[in-house]
């Protein structure tokens, strides 16, 4: 009895500290990471979670951006940051492609998938299709059959190479049979301006980002990567609808550091959960014309799991690329 007693004692010894600990927390601001430049998909849901977070927790949510390598060096950053809910990450479905890119070279990966734990969905659009008002498209196979008469005459720009934005691409490139100039970018924000500015042809994007340029006449939509046709966008067809294997999400997830103490992470989860409710997020997300698309850990994980199996599928499809210098 006496042994029980001394067990029960010392994983009280153990509990209590950490639940303390969730109690009190936050006691300075909290940092959510965007891997990408201010503007692009990242960033815009950070913002408003960032907002709601603050004012359910009455204390300081900070957006970073930190920026590179295709969002790699941002999420490193939180994947190998102490594990105390102070430094989190707002991740897109890249957080799945830089640990399969990095395989394909055999280099050390910048972080592993295993080094953060989900903390909810946000998000999750399907990507679509645009080019400029000014180029001659009007649809998909008027793109695709010039893309077969001029192969690379059409460029497009993206986030990164094996960013999610380059993924979205090739899948259609590889079910189209085309060929298509890559002109990468530090982030879709930098990859948008060059699609408006004119120095390429069209690009895949999240629709958050470009529909009020759709609405301005400046970009002409084409497509969506979904299973469904946008509800912002009724009349734009899906790849699938036309005939071409290729389906692809840009979502958006809360992510934090590995061996975070589960009462803060319960903390964190139940702060997000309540935040997706708040008038002013979903406010927010309607100004953006993005669908909220919450799942909770568990959930979430399952989620990730599917769709990271997918994009390593399609990774080893596509193949080493090597940058140009």
């Amino acid at each position: 009895m006496r042994f029980r007693w001394s067990a029960v004692l010392l994983a009280m010894a153990v509990a209590l500290p950490a639940i303390v600990q969730a109690q009190e927390f936050p006691t300075r601001p909290i940092n959510i990471v965007a891997p990408f430049p201010p503007g692009g998909q990242a960033d815009l849901m950070a913002r408003p979670t960032a907002a709601a977070m603050e004012k359910i927790l009455k204390s300081p949510v900070v957006v970073v951006n930190k920026t590179g390598a295709a969002g790699a060096v941002g999420m490193a950053f939180v994947a190998t940051s102490k594990p105390d809910g102070y430094t989190l990450l707002m991740a897109l479905s890249s957080i799945s492609i830089i640990p399969e890119a990095d395989k394909l070279f055999d280099r050390k990966p910048a972080y592993t998938m295993d080094q953060l734990v989900p903390i909810a969905l946000i998000s999750a659009d399907p990507t679509i299709l645009v080019c400029r008002s000014d180029r001659p498209w009007k649809s998909v196979k008027e793109l695709v059959d010039d893309a077969k008469k001029r192969p690379e005459g059409i460029s497009y720009s993206s986030s990164g190479i094996y960013g999610t934005l380059h993924m979205a691409m090739e899948m259609l490139i590889h079910s189209a049979g085309i060929k298509l100039k890559h002109v990468p970018y530090g982030g879709a924000a930098p990859a948008l301006t060059a699609l408006l500015g004119g120095h390429v042809d069209c690009m895949a994007s999240g629709p958050a980002v470009v529909l009020p340029h759709i609405k301005a006449g400046k970009l002409r939509p084409l497509a969506g990567w979904g299973d469904k046709r946008i509800a912002v966008l009724p009349d734009l067809p899906t790849l699938k609808e036309l005939g071409y294997d290729a389906e692809f999400y840009i979502w958006a997830g809360l992510f934090a550091p590995r061996g975070t103490p589960e009462p803060i992470m319960t903390k964190l989860r139940d702060t997000v959960r309540a935040a997706v409710q708040e008038p002013d997020f979903q406010t927010a997300l309607d100004k953006m014309e993005t669908p909220i698309a919450y799942l909770d850990a568990p959930e979430f994980q399952k989620f990730w799991d599917k769709d990271a199996k997918m994009l390593a599928e399609a990774i080893k499809r596509v193949g080493r690329i090597e940058e140009k210098k």
